[in-house]
């Protein structure tokens, strides 16, 4: 299949899982009325890709998304939907949007909630996963507006100084990943720098 640049991927009709604290399913509702307000649990999940430099890929989030557009986040998040693993559903998701194909590791597991102005929330049950590619990047336009590998000491100069240019959950994940699990990261993907 080839990759195409304009395919809209994000319906806000399709059908999301909501859960407990505990993951547990226990419904399915519109993704639109899952952000609504203050938002309704629902799995989800990030995935950060690195390459053999140890660079993070970052995207810039498209101007067409109702929450949080324009901001700098991680390489690629979205929602498994009805019937679909969440393993399925981040690889689905990494094609997509970056037109990248590889191997993902699941790092951890986090609860969180962010109100977006009066328009909406994100209030997820998010699952990390990382990922190491050095494939071209191809972007699909409804989603992202710009992209760009990081090193690790830029990454975190420009959250330091700019704070507010990132999605919330980035910074959360980017925090929890560097002080709880960054010997793990580095394992997992076999960098060869260290920080």
């Amino acid at each position: 299949m080839s990759f195409n640049r304009n395919r809209k991927v994000s319906f806000d009709d399709e059908m999301l899982v909501l859960v407990d604290e505990q993951d547990h399913d226990i419904g399915f509702k519109d993704k639109l009325s899952c952000h609504t307000g203050d938002g309704i649990l629902h799995r989800a999940f990030s995935i950060f890709i690195f390459n053999e430099k140890g660079q993070v890929l970052m995207q810039k989030r498209s101007d067409k998304k109702q929450l949080w557009p324009l901001y700098w986040s991680n390489s690629c998040c979205s929602h498994p939907r009805k019937g679909e693993r969440i393993e399925s559903a981040a690889a689905r998701r990494l094609r997509e949007e970056l037109g990248i194909n590889t191997d993902l590791t699941f790092l951890f597991k986090f609860q969180y909630q962010a109100n977006y102005r009066d328009i909406g929330s994100e209030n997820e049950l998010c699952s990390v996963f990382i990922g190491k590619s050095n494939d071209p990047v191809s972007v699909n336009e409804n989603e992202i507006a710009e992209w760009n590998y990081l090193d690790i000491t830029t990454l975190e100069e420009e959250i330091s100084e700019f704070p507010d240019h990132f999605t919330p959950w980035f910074k959360m994940e980017w925090e929890k990943m560097r002080s709880e699990y960054w010997s793990k990261v580095e394992d997992i993907l076999d960098l060869k720098f260290k920080i």
